[in-house]
């Protein structure tokens, strides 16, 4: 036997043939006429045995450059982080990575109480008083809050800044076009939002105001000064938010923030080629019944013993389709739950210190650059990222650095015209003073 997998017998096509009346596949496509049919064999290779197969596909998978045996400065959204043993054993367990949506309470206590415990620490990081149960990612959360502001405003226009994720902007352009709502980009200056350029865009069809913090260059943005620009007509104030940040970072919520959003995937979600990821969702209480996704409550049941329940459904399958706030109809349930555990083992003074090292490693990384001739771009407040720019194009010199063993930095040049030759370095708290000090000695002898 060839496979392992056998998806169908000659014994289930005969089955399936006689079912339908017909004796053979070609009877099956008698329809379609002969001039339409592609009378060639496709350009594909003969399928492999599974063992040859297994090998081949080895073969590719070990082309791939991983952070197992190089080290990694590569950030822009994705990040390597410590993740706890027991994150793996406990998504697992066949009760919790089977799980769908607990529409019955009853039956879903387990699943229920873990959504719930995430919601309940994402509002502790961010300093707000309502979290759902988790998006798809930080983008698509981004996009939601934007569409949600538009809805509670009844406004056409929203703010973004340009020291916004570009890919999320990318993700908020593709929903607004779908709301026929304006999406306007406000310049950054010196590596954060430019204040002024905001005032002058600002007006009274604004839905929302939206900044990252720290935002994509890893600078932390002036909350204080773009929420009063935000909240001086009726428009909402939305902060993209890495999580582990606000372990160290005083919380968007302290500078009055509507809406929360971004991607809990520092916790205990690997990097793994981009996705699954974990987004979060949290407002103030005025919005709760406009957030979308699922909420998760605690309750009492007829006994008095404590319980939880899905709550405050938004979502077309719950309601009328018309007074829906989103369409959004899942959320990430495993991922939130490792998010919740890491969190949960890590310890609320364990947060603390895992973004101390963060911010302290990479301002290390900074001074160590510096001492061997790098050009640091901002000298700007910031958290586990900053800009470096070199003599030659980043993908020039991300290709001399693999031959160290180093994955550099994102090349900005990809998302900024402006920002030729310029690296995005990443540095999380696994990062070892060695593998700093080897990184900024080979970096420093760019030519």
């Amino acid at each position: 036997m060839k496979f392992r997998y056998l998806p169908m017998t000659e014994n289930d096509q005969k089955e399936m043939l006689d079912t339908i009346g017909i004796n053979s596949i070609e009877e099956l496509f008698s329809d379609i006429p002969k001039a339409t049919r592609y009378k060639e064999n496709l350009k594909i290779e003969e399928a492999l045995e599974e063992p040859k197969l297994v090998k081949e596909m080895s073969r590719l998978a070990n082309k791939n450059k991983n952070i197992k045996d190089y080290t990694s400065f590569l950030g822009a959204g994705v990040y390597e982080h410590y993740i706890p043993s027991v994150v793996n054993h406990m998504l697992l367990r066949s009760e919790f990575y089977t799980a769908y949506t607990p529409y019955q309470p009853e039956i879903s206590q387990g699943e229920l109480q873990a959504i719930f415990e995430f919601q309940s620490m994402i509002c502790e990081l961010t300093g707000m008083e309502i979290a759902n149960s988790s998006m798809y990612d930080g983008p698509t959360a981004l996009a939601e809050a934007a569409m949600m502001s538009a809805g509670h405003t009844r406004k056409k226009t929203i703010l973004v800044s340009k020291t916004v994720h570009p890919e999320a902007r990318e993700v908020l352009k593709s929903n607004a076009d779908g709301q026929n709502l304006t999406v306007i980009e406000i310049n950054d200056k010196d590596g954060v939002t430019d204040i002024d350029d905001l005032k002058a865009q600002y007006h009274d069809d604004v839905a929302s105001v939206i900044v990252q913090y720290p935002n994509f260059f890893g600078n932390i943005e002036d909350l204080k000064a773009i929420e009063e620009v935000a909240h001086q007509g009726k428009g909402l104030f939305i902060v993209s938010s890495n999580p582990l940040s606000l372990g160290v970072l005083q919380p968007p919520g302290s500078f009055g923030a509507d809406v929360v959003i971004g991607d809990a995937q520092p916790f205990g979600i690997p990097t793994q080629l981009g996705g699954p990821h974990c987004g979060y969702f949290a407002v103030t209480k005025k919005l709760m019944r406009k957030v979308p996704g699922r909420l998760v409550g605690q309750t009492t049941d007829d006994k008095g013993m404590r319980g939880f329940v899905l709550t405050l459904q938004a979502r077309e399958q719950h309601i009328r389709r018309d007074k829906a706030t989103s369409n959004i109809c899942s959320n990430q349930a495993l991922n939130a739950l490792g998010a919740a555990i890491t969190m949960s083992a890590i310890g609320k003074k364990g947060v603390q210190n895992m973004a101390a090292q963060n911010l302290q490693k990479a301002h290390y990384a900074k001074e160590q650059l510096k001492k061997h001739g790098v050009e640091i771009v901002y000298d700007k407040p910031f958290f586990n990222e900053f800009v470096v720019k070199l003599p030659k194009s980043i993908k020039e010199v991300n290709k001399k650095l693999v031959n160290h063993h180093i994955l550099g930095g994102y090349d900005l040049s990809r998302a900024y015209e402006n920002k030729e030759n310029m690296m995005l370095v990443a540095v999380t708290e696994l990062r070892t003073k060695d593998e700093i000090e080897h990184f900024a000695s080979v970096l420093g002898g760019v030519e």
